[in-house]
């Protein structure tokens, strides 16, 4: 089986089976592109992710995209990103179709209304699994909260928290930072 078959049906599954969107995915792809299929190293991965978080659009599609782009340059990131996108897509399109017979069933209502905090915990365990390899501890915590918290609270653009978070550590790793 091709590389490019393999990676389309990868990022496919994951594509079909993750409730969520891109962040609940990051354990999924983590499990198969470093653990199973060993693509990309651990490190690799988190450069990975925070690369992908930083660029604009859709996070799944940027992380497939990049892993594809690693695997095999420009032809590995389209498969990769077809991949991610394509069930997405089909199941929007069904959804648009069909939608209209269903939107106002309470049984549907319920199940959305049972759905969003399990998306919540979808969303959260990578999260925590990410600080945890980024080697984020009560030391720093407080970059990410403070971080958090200027968007949330006082609407600062997550641009200038990036480029804030670059420079500092650029100044912290170069000047900073006890070397060995």
């Amino acid at each position: 089986m091709s590389i490019y078959w393999q990676a389309f049906t990868t990022f496919f599954r994951i594509g079909l089976f993750t409730l969520g969107g891109g962040y609940a995915m990051i354990p999924l792809i983590e499990a198969e592109v470093v653990d199973k299929r060993q693509w990309v190293s651990k490190e690799q991965f988190l450069d990975l992710v925070a690369i992908a978080q930083s660029c604009p659009g859709v996070f799944a599609i940027n992380i497939s995209t990049f892993i594809g782009y690693k695997l095999r340059k420009t032809p590995g990131a389209i498969c990769c990103a077809l991949g991610t996108a394509l069930p997405s897509f089909l199941i929007i399109l069904a959804i648009a179709i069909f939608f209209h017979r269903f939107e106002d069933n309470p049984v549907v209502a319920a199940m959305f209304r049972g759905i969003r905090p399990a998306v919540v915990a979808l969303i959260a365990v990578p999260t925590f699994n990410l600080a945890r390899s980024a080697k984020i501890s009560w030391a720093n915590c407080w970059i990410p909260i403070g971080g958090a918290l200027l968007i949330w609270l006082l609407g600062v653009s997550p641009i200038y928290i990036i480029l804030a978070a670059a420079i500092g550590g650029y100044i912290y790793g170069k000047y900073i930072q006890p070397t060995e």
